[in-house]
């Protein structure tokens, strides 16, 4: 064969090979944050409207009993990029802003996955999995490992939470805008010399904090934070910039996938719902629900945005999108911004049926909205297939042709056909994870969760925890509020959960 005939077909070939990539779909999860499952209209809220969820509902596969891991932040987000229970390592709970990172970074986790199968992966939002592996951390440098190590070939976030210390930007794990002359440092100790706190000048704050939460720390945009923080002047963002600047940061990842030819997978964590929930301006007053309600509605925004780009560029076609939330509800969560006042005028219900809400370990805790759309390939229609956010990892791995190392441990489960709507079939159970480290189990209708001392309702955020001494047993397909517990009526179903929960806690022993 002729050098210029070898040299035509492998043209083609690589023309091929380029366009069978470009076939793949591209994966976006917008991951909100403190997001109920009776905040968005799709799911029954009726003092609020969130038209761009409720098209992502309306066309695609609609959940009403999918879990994130845990009732609290940190926690979820470990599991869904790791694919296993926080609950198995220790250090994963709530993180301070200075942590390290709590992702080991030599095990299989859900950005890799799509690394290994030839995509450009990127994260952009929210991140609160800590940052390096030396304490304290040099905020002034490249600080590693970081979402790089975890498989981000990209990242624009903010270390931990709006509500937190540094409230910075960070890109490729360096602060933006960083000035060296006015380095920057991070203590959730003591404070600063001449440092200005929320506690010490409330006179300086557009909104004011609840005494009991302890978000009255430094002082960034007329906002007390958790912690303390020197320097960073020029570098530090306003609340007011976070939804636009991370929508933007996005659709420029998105086209920086498109110029490579590559099929892209986005882990976009969005900062809304969380507090200090300060809206952008043209937000500010356009629900009947104050500013948490303004933020459901910027949120929504958000995810129009994105939709509106990819229609755009004509890849929402072959784009998969998954949204979901972190964990459960919370309306008094450190800022006296009168959510709880605005939900009671309007009897509005964070949690749909459920009781408990974030830090809770009854359902109103884990159970969360969760859609997931692809034209042509996931018929519109609800389920109520029970299914847990960190089966994304293996049932995507299934989907790409990747599997999982065989001597790996993972919680993760291959659910793609439940994810795609093939089947009707879910998960036989899932474990879920209150801020306390009470875990329950939801199996066959079935929810059990274990004794554990303290209050029973969370004062400080007016939630019931799900606390109790005793046992508890509820016929969660019957009982979706978990009011009548018959633990005494059937003891050897609570026996059963037990054991089946002491079997899932000794798998990695």
């Amino acid at each position: 064969m002729r050098f210029s005939t070898i040299l035509l077909a492998s043209f083609f070939s690589i023309f091929a090979l380029k366009g069978f990539a470009q076939q793949r779909p591209n994966v976006l999860i917008l991951y909100t944050d403190d997001l109920g499952y009776g905040d968005l209209s799709s799911y029954g809220a009726r003092a609020i409207a969130t038209p761009n969820i409720d098209w992502l509902a309306q066309n695609g596969r609609q959940f009403t009993d999918a879990h994130c891991t845990a009732s609290t932040c940190t926690p979820s987000r470990f599991s869904i990029l790791s694919g296993r229970y926080a609950w198995r390592k220790k250090g994963t709970n709530i993180l301070p802003g200075n942590a390290n990172l709590i992702i080991p970074t030599d095990i299989t986790t859900l950005p890799k996955v799509f690394q290994r199968a030839g995509y450009m992966t990127g994260v952009v939002g929210k991140w609160h999995l800590g940052l390096g592996d030396h304490f304290p951390i040099d905020w002034n440098q490249e600080v590693n490992p970081g979402p790089r190590e975890v498989g981000f070939d990209y990242s624009f976030i903010f270390p931990a939470t709006a509500d937190r210390t540094p409230t910075v930007f960070m890109e490729n794990q360096k602060v933006v805008g960083l000035d060296s002359a006015d380095p920057i440092k991070v203590d959730y100790q003591k404070q600063f010399p001449e440092e200005l706190t929320g506690k010490q000048h409330p006179e300086m704050l557009k909104i004011h904090s609840d005494p009991r939460q302890g978000h009255d720390g430094h002082i960034t945009n007329g906002i007390g934070r958790i912690g303390f923080m020197s320097g960073g002047k020029r570098a530090t963002w306003t609340d007011e910039e976070l939804g636009g600047t991370f929508n933007t940061k996005s659709i420029d990842f998105i086209d920086r996938s498109l110029k490579d030819g590559k099929p892209f997978f986005l882990y976009y964590a969005i900062q809304n719902i969380h507090v200090p929930r300060m809206p952008a301006t043209v937000f500010k007053g356009k629900s009947k629900l104050g500013y948490r309600g303004d933020v459901i509605l910027e949120m929504d925004h958000s995810v129009g945005v994105i939709l509106a780009a990819l229609k755009q560029r004509g890849i929402l076609d072959n784009t998969i999108i998954i949204f979901s939330s972190d964990n459960g509800p919370v309306l008094n969560d450190g800022y006296l911004d009168q959510a709880e006042q605005t939900a009671h005028a309007e009897n509005y219900k964070p949690t749909g049926p459920f009781r408990g809400g974030k830090y809770s370990a009854l359902e109103g805790g884990t159970r969360v909205p969760f859609i997931v759309y692809w034209k042509g390939q996931v018929k519109a229609v609800k389920t109520d297939a029970l299914f847990s956010q960190m089966d994304l990892m293996a049932s995507f791995a299934s989907l790409l042709g990747e599997k999982l190392p065989a001597s790996e441990f993972t919680d993760s489960k291959n659910n793609l056909e439940t994810l795609l709507g093939k089947t009707d079939k879910g998960r036989s159970e899932v474990v879920e994870q209150a801020a306390n480290m009470t875990l329950g189990i939801v199996s066959d209708g079935w929810k059990y969760i274990e004794p554990h001392s303290g209050p029973a309702v969370l004062s400080n955020v007016n939630i019931e925890s799900g606390n109790s001494e005793k046992p508890q047993l509820y016929h969660i397909s019957e009982d979706k509020a978990e009011l009548e517990n018959l633990a005494a009526k059937y003891p050897n179903k609570v026996k059963q959960l037990q054991k089946r929960l002491e079997e899932i806690r000794k798998e990695l022993e």
